[in-house]
């Protein structure tokens, strides 16, 4: 029987948690310093990291567990429910304090009963610590939280170990169980057999065949690129370049992709989305380098434009009874589509063809055009005017890509468009009514903090200014917000703010004046002033803010507000942005109220409502994934500040809002049925939510009275593949959030 067989999920968080939750889960920065020693910087990476590893059992278990084992677990070892069992007061441990030092050192799967709730994972062995760093975790576990106590000795726990056949090498760095390097370099030499079996190997990696290969590129690219980047190095998520992920393992990867965190990483595995397969073939990719892409320039983007349909054979007025302002493009994940949804009859007018996996939609000034981007960076141009719509032109602006816009400016509506690249790092400027491609520019450069060169500096978010000809884009990885004016695009002028590292999403405040935007892995959120062209304010929030694009609204005690939820944490943000009628408030951190939980995307409300909606569609927790949250405007003036759990008094209500089952009402068979993304009807009297599962199983979109908060329809059928983002044209078109 193999380790892994043997493994549940009780202490699938004491391992689950090693790699400091790759994903897009965090492990407390302080811990993680505490636990850090030196190593010898000119060393390999790989040999460092196994460096760290062995010095560092000298150090405290409190820090330890906090690097280790906190991030699924939790700091004050209370767990997550219904995924990772609580190491406080632990039935399990109390019963035989022996079986915790089974589980770590050999890992544990099945169903197991902790403290009288049932759990059913996987926690790989601990094997890549060193005997002491078990010493230290265990002893610290069993010593916390109103255990029983008692210690393991060291040579207890080395002891076991041997007897195991699971020796301290191992914890040294032996990072495959049984495998020596040596023979592990030896067997996994490529094989003469045929193309289909050559191996391509890194030194330490697991084999893998160039079938297997070429599979994980794909689903890494389908299902990872966007938080841990196509060089993996990592931006909303954690790195996953071989110095990390062979330290952890082949065992350790497979619990993680298959589990998911608290942080905000998907439970790829356990809700249908990867088979057990893939998994297995992507924790043995994920050790190797990554593959190089290829550079996109513009003889590869022009050579993908395509007319459909001219613009002198396009029609002059709307062919179709649309009433357009109230149409919503929505995405079709999965199945490489946008349905064109009327939302007065709820009726789907029609579904086109687009890229995978479109990420947004985005209107025209005139609001005739809809542009659509896929993670494949296909863009489309869908003329709303033809009956029924379709698509007019299309181009490629690279490999992997998120954001496009269009210009907004006075005497420039509809002139240009512009969509930034993941790979290669770099935004194409096009015409805007056939995007023929005029300007590529790249994005390669310094970070803002350290001033190194980074090869891979994403284009993350893009808005178009209304106070000047200008596209304001976000450069994640280099912190730098760009404002590219087009007023002469032959000499383009580009403006550079120096924000923080790892930009993300972000949006205007109710003026349109003031860009929001997410510093995410920085836990910050800059405030630009679009009309003075500079940076107006750095504004400290936390933890890993997600907003879209934000939330405005009046608060009864602070005035104008933008909002913005987190993957990390369960706050929800208030920053003021009235710097002329509440100064004191304005480019502030008023306090943060307590929603649903960690892994939230969006949050949305509308000039007309009353209501405040977060989503949590990547928390694991699926009573929380599987609905919204709901607060009522007026009186957040009266909900308690946030506070930490081990601060709430006994019988403590910290929250104020209302929970809607979302998933409950679209009546769906099997799936994970994520509710994602709120999205406001023209008249702000209804909010539509996706209802997100596999590509096999049932999908919905669940339409909700605004007022009453009830249900009020459900879209579903076989062409509701996979929806996720849904944009009504008048809202996008006027920034209305």
């Amino acid at each position: 029987m193999s380790f892994v067989s043997r493994f549940p999920l009780h202490l699938a968080g004491v391992i689950l948690l090693v790699l400091g939750l790759p994903a897009c889960a965090e492990v407390d920065d302080d811990a993680t310093r505490v636990a850090q020693v030196e190593v010898d910087a000119d060393s390999p990476l790989v040999h460092q990291a196994e460096a760290s590893q062995g010095q560092a059992g000298a150090q405290d278990g409190a820090a330890l567990y906090l690097q280790h084992c906190a991030a699924c677990h939790q700091p004050d070892g209370t767990g997550l429910a219904g995924a990772f069992p609580p190491l406080a007061k632990s039935s399990y441990i109390a019963e035989d304090p022996q079986a915790l030092l089974t589980a770590t050192v050999e890992g544990l799967s099945g169903s197991i009963v902790v403290n009288g709730e049932t759990y059913n994972n996987v926690m790989p062995a601990m094997s890549y610590l060193s005997d002491e760093e078990l010493v230290a975790i265990l002893n610290y576990v069993r010593n916390s939280w109103g255990n029983p106590g008692g210690e393991f000795a060291l040579a207890e726990v080395t002891a076991y170990r041997e007897k195991a056949g699971l020796q301290a090498a191992k914890g040294g760095g032996e990072r495959h169980t049984g495998t020596p390097e040596a023979q592990q370099a030896y067997q996994g030499a490529p094989s003469a057999i045929g193309e289909d079996m050559q191996v391509r190997m890194s030194p330490g990696a697991p084999a893998v065949t160039n079938a297997e290969y070429d599979r994980a590129t794909q689903l890494y690219f389908e299902r990872c690129a966007g938080c841990h980047g196509v060089l993996r190095k990592g931006a909303t998520g954690k790195p996953l370049t071989p110095d990390v992920t062979q330290a952890r393992g082949t065992d350790y990867l497979k619990a993680l992709i298959n589990f998911g965190s608290p942080g905000g990483m998907p439970n790829w595995g356990s809700s249908g989305e990867i088979t057990e397969e893939d998994i297995d073939i992507m924790a043995r990719f994920l050790q190797h380098e990554p593959p190089m892409p290829p550079e996109f320039g513009m003889p590869e983007v022009r050579a993908t434009w395509n007319v459909l349909v001219p613009e002198d054979q396009r029609p002059t007025k709307q062919q179709n009874d649309l009433n357009l302002d109230n149409v919503f493009s929505v995405t079709l994940r999965d199945s490489g589509e946008v349905a064109l949804i009327d939302g007065d009859t709820k009726e789907i007018a029609k579904i086109i063809d687009t890229g995978y996996a479109v990420h947004i939609s985005r209107t025209s000034y005139s609001g005739r055009y809809i542009y659509t981007i896929g993670r494949d960076a296909k863009i489309n141009l869908i003329d709303l005017w033809m009956d029924p719509p379709q698509t007019v032109a299309e181009i490629r602006v690279g490999l992997e890509a998120r954001s496009v816009e269009t210009s907004k400016y006075k005497g420039y509506e509809d002139t240009y468009a512009i969509a930034g690249s993941y790979w290669p790092p770099q935004y194409v400027i096009m015409d805007g009514t056939t995007l023929e491609p005029l300007r590529i520019v790249s994005t390669r450069g310094m970070t803002v903090d350290t001033q190194e060169y980074h090869p891979e500096p994403r284009v993350a978010a893009i808005v178009a200014s209304h106070e000047h000809p200008e596209f304001i884009v976000n450069i994640k990885e280099t912190g730098r917000i760009l404002l590219v004016n087009y007023s002469d695009i032959d000499n383009l002028g580009v403006t550079t703010i120096d924000a923080a590292r790892f930009l993300h999403d972000g949006g205007w405040d109710s003026t349109k004046r003031y860009f929001l935007t997410a510093a995410n892995q920085s836990n910050k959120i800059a405030v630009v002033d679009s009309k003075e062209r500079k940076l107006t304010a750095m504004v400290d929030v936390d933890k890993i803010p997600h907003p879209g694009r934000g939330a405005n609204f009046k608060h009864p005690e602070y005035g104008p507000v933008w909002v913005t939820s987190a993957l990390g944490n369960d706050k929800i943000t208030m920053i003021g942005t009235d710097p002329k009628g509440h100064k004191k408030h304005a480019w502030q951190s008023l306090g943060a109220i307590r929603g649903q939980g960690g892994g939230s995307l969006f949050v949305k409300t509308h000039p007309k409502s009353n209501n405040l909606w977060v989503d949590s569609p990547l928390n694991p927790d699926e009573a929380i994934s599987q609905s919204v949250a709901v607060f009522s405007i007026d009186e957040l003036d009266k909900c308690p500040a946030w506070k930490p759990d081990d601060q709430l008094a006994e019988g403590e209500v910290n929250t104020c809002f209302d929970v809607l089952p979302i998933a409950e009402w679209a009546e769906l068979g099997p799936g994970p049925k994520r509710v994602v993304h709120p999205e406001y009807n023209k008249d702000g009297t209804e909010v539509w939510f996706s209802v997100w599962s596999g590509k096999e199983e049932e999908s919905a979109i669940v339409v909700v009275d605004d007022r009453t908060r009830t249900l009020k329809k459900v879209i579903k059928g076989e062409r509701i593949v996979t929806p996720t983002g849904k944009f009504n044209v008048y809202n996008t078109m006027k920034d209305i959030y």
